[in-house]
């Protein structure tokens, strides 16, 4: 299934995700290429939430960049795949090597400023990652590690710590979005 009809299949859960998934549809028509990082201005990126079989913990990395605890996640790099994506970056970014999709359905969308950064010695200006989030599930006994270029920790934590810990105000809206709706499923 393409893009423009996942998006348009999905049922937005709030307002954000209804004029989130608005937007996106309208850059869909405007730019040539979003699943590439090329695109200066918005590109598509897929992130996870990952929470332990009990869906009481959530796993979390400690951001380099942002300095803050969050998600994991990345670019889609020339890939149309979301779900691939979101395994591969929550893989490479926590170490674990069993995750496991609790459906191929999208979890959540929303639209994700990124301020202007340096990034291995190259600067990278402001621009928006459109992003899709699964929702997968890992056991928490697996062994993690970090990726010393993106996080420098890698932890299980509660639902409510990991809104606690999370730096970045409009984040933790996110992250309290993606635990009611976690929570509305149970």
């Amino acid at each position: 299934m393409g893009i423009r009809q996942m998006l348009a299949d999905y049922s937005p859960f709030n307002a954000q995700e209804e004029k989130d998934r608005e937007l996106m549809l309208r850059y869909l028509d405007q730019f040539d290429d979003l699943f590439r990082r090329e695109n200066e201005f918005a590109h598509f990126t897929a992130s996870s939430w990952v929470v332990n079989r009990e869906r009481t913990k959530v796993l979390m990395v400690y951001h380099n960049i942002y300095q803050s605890w969050a998600w994991m996640g990345g670019h889609m790099d020339g890939e149309t795949d979301f779900l691939a994506t979101a395994i591969r970056e929550t893989k490479e970014e926590t170490g674990v090597e069993q995750v496991t999709s609790l459906s191929q359905e999208l979890f959540s969308l929303e639209i994700l400023s990124v301020d202007g950064h340096d990034k291995n010695g190259k600067q990278v200006g402001t621009h928006v990652h459109l992003n899709l989030t699964y929702l997968l599930e890992a056991d928490e006994m697996q062994q993690t590690s970090i990726k010393p270029d993106e996080n420098s920790a890698v932890a299980w934590m509660g639902l409510d710590e990991a809104l606690a810990k999370c730096s970045e105000p409009y984040m933790r809206i996110i992250y309290a979005k993606l635990n009611d709706k976690l929570n509305r499923m149970q």
